[in-house]
């Protein structure tokens, strides 16, 4: 990374892992930069990390739109997004979720999964059922097994995840013809009685 006076930069925060900041002067071999708290910082140009100066206040759906894909930009972006209540955020295919820590069954009703039934991936927001009806569509149309991996850590969400996207894929399958219970019942009890 070149710097010079005026570049954006990120630099390394104690209290909240990055702060934003601008170079103001070079000191040595080393880089005095200004922060949005208004601090100077003397540190070495190997601690900072190169910021887009022109990012979007609600961030982007896709963090492949971001001009530096660095660690900083991402928290950033998923700051950003989460403070507008989005809560999902898109990385090329992979789904990044934050847990919102509450209820959002305006996210998760079956106006959204209809709207998500058949859509092509990217072209709507950002949501766990665009992820399980790309899935669907791709075993449906080439007959091949799918796979949809759910990570991450302890009261992250991932059974809450895991749900939304079986009963999404039971909403898309419909009925089975020699059970009076719908697919989404069959495949849902097992989930339900581990709680």
């Amino acid at each position: 990374m070149t710097l010079r006076k005026g570049s954006k930069v990120w630099v390394e925060d104690k209290d909240s892992a990055w702060d934003a900041a601008e170079v103001v002067d070079f000191v040595g071999k080393q880089v005095q930069v200004l922060t949005s708290s208004g601090k100077k910082v003397l540190t070495v140009p190997e601690k900072l990390q190169p910021r887009d100066g022109e990012t979007d206040l609600g961030g982007v759906d896709d963090m492949t739109k971001l001009t530096y894909l660095n660690e900083p930009g991402v928290l950033d972006n998923l700051r950003r997004r989460y403070a507008l209540n989005e809560i999902y955020t898109y990385t090329g295919s992979i789904l990044i979720a934050v847990n919102p820590f509450t209820k959002l069954p305006h996210l998760y009703n079956m106006y959204m999964m209809e709207q998500y039934k058949g859509a092509p991936f990217g072209e709507l927001s950002p949501h766990v059922f665009a992820v399980a009806d790309t899935s669907y569509r791709a075993m449906m149309s080439e007959g091949l097994s799918q796979s949809i991996l759910v990570s991450g850590e302890s009261g992250a969400g991932k059974t809450e995840t895991t749900k939304l996207i079986m009963q999404y894929l039971t909403y898309v399958g419909g009925r089975a013809a020699s059970d009076d219970r719908t697919v989404e019942q069959q495949v849902l009890e097992p989930l339900w009685e581990v709680r």
